[in-house]
């Protein structure tokens, strides 16, 4: 397997690693705020506490290994997306700031907790933010971004005019608070609250249909914005009628309230199939027609280095993951809200 080969997909995984957990923390914080403007905050918002207190903190992690790696295997890409994403990197930033913010109130202070406004302001950043990021991904289909003598410029007019954009904008929403209701489900359960499974599993259940709704439209808009990608995407379908049979399965066993650490796991497997599908039919372009993997890798030298220091960080950050697992989410007091407490 080729360097170039082994970056993306190294890349890739990280990114991978970002869409899940932070799928989680994201619609954690949507569900945390509307559970305040349902009158369901006593039922389910110490469920997702436990779950976001041990885990916020790395969840970043994932995105800046991205970032990083993105512009040292691909140098080209600092050009093209940095001059381009000026102004929507800058927003999601900001609102990843005042995510921050909320969080250390939250943790550290007492003025944040049960203040209407920071649970508003949280809970529109688990939306916004995913809905900023998506962005990327429309903008790589090609189109959008235009390169003439002045240098490179994001056609906002074609963006916001894009229905793929929109599309992957709702797919993004959707999945963030999919995913995140069907980790609550499980989480839910294991801690032995039925209250909170039963409003969760509502959400779950609500969720799903939009989600696979949503898949459909933006992989049939891939077919007006890149064609070739769309018949890269054709020539391996069973990924996604694997990603979809997934699906089904998972939302069968919430249904059923089966089997709920199975069903994650095929949410899990859901969107592998799908993402890695995508991506390895967006091959080999990383921006269409502008950044190839093949052209725009960087030297092999610092190929060899980079790879060998994203590796070494998934080993590191892999098992810290499985660490704070199990020393929290799946520590059996801590599940039900009695670490600390004697017996």
């Amino acid at each position: 397997m080729s360097y170039e080969i082994v970056g993306i997909a190294i890349l890739w995984t990280f990114l991978f690693g970002y869409l899940l957990v932070a799928s989680i923390d994201f619609g954690a914080g949507f569900f945390s705020f509307y559970s305040v403007l349902t009158g369901h905050q006593n039922k389910i918002h110490n469920i997702i506490q436990r779950y976001l207190s041990p885990v916020w903190e790395v969840t970043n992690v994932f995105l800046i290994f991205f970032v990083v790696g993105l512009n040292g295997f691909f140098p080209d890409a600092a050009y093209y997306y940095g001059t381009a994403l000026l102004v929507p990197g800058s927003i999601a930033i900001v609102l990843l700031a005042i995510r921050g913010v909320y969080y250390a109130y939250n943790t550290y202070g007492h003025s944040g907790k049960n203040n209407i406004v920071y649970m508003a302001l949280y809970g529109a950043t688990g939306l916004l933010i995913p809905a900023a990021l998506s962005t990327v991904l429309a903008i790589s289909e090609g189109g959008i971004i235009l390169e003439n003598r002045t240098g490179v410029h994001l056609q906002w007019g074609q963006l916001l005019s894009n229905p793929y954009t929109w599309a992957v904008i709702i797919l993004a929403l959707v999945s963030v608070l999919y995913i995140s209701a069907m980790f609550l489900c499980f989480y839910a359960k294991r801690a032995g609250d039925k209250v909170a499974f039963e409003i969760v599993r509502g959400y779950a259940l609500l969720w799903s249909a939009p989600t696979i709704l949503a898949s459909l439209f933006a992989f049939f808009q891939i077919n007006k914005q890149n064609p070739d990608h769309f018949a890269n995407m054709l020539s391996m379908a069973w990924m996604f009628v694997a990603s979809f049979i997934c699906f089904v399965g998972a939302v069968y066993l919430v249904w059923q309230r089966r089997h709920l650490g199975i069903s994650f796991i095929l949410v899990m497997l859901q969107f592998a199939f799908a993402w890695y599908g995508y991506g390895r039919s967006h091959l080999p372009y990383v921006l269409y027609p502008y950044i190839n993997v093949y052209d725009s890798f960087t030297n092999s030298t610092m190929a060899y280095a980079l790879i060998t220091a994203f590796v070494a960080g998934l080993l590191v950050l892999i098992p810290s993951l499985i660490l704070i697992l199990r020393l929290f989410l799946f520590d059996a007091k801590y599940v039900r809200g009695q670490a600390g407490k004697k017996g």
